[in-house]
């Protein structure tokens, strides 16, 4: 599944548009529009996304004995 995808099941999960994400980013529909497009997003963005959607994004490797990078 593509972040495209999973922000957009993560939006109308949570009943916002993705216009109205952008703003509380503090981006335009189209920035944003364009950076999920062509999966450009930041980590950083990726979890200032989901701080806004009451969730957790998590990302980077986990080994079987608990270490993560």
């Amino acid at each position: 599944m593509t972040i495209e995808q999973k922000i957009k099941m993560a939006l109308s999960y949570k009943g916002i548009s993705q216009r109205e994400l952008a703003r509380q980013m503090g981006q335009t529909a189209s920035n944003l529009n364009n950076k999920i497009k062509r999966e450009t997003l930041t980590n950083d963005e990726l979890s200032l996304i989901a701080n806004i959607l009451g969730g957790e994004y998590v990302y980077g490797f986990k080994f079987p004995d608990g270490t993560e990078i």
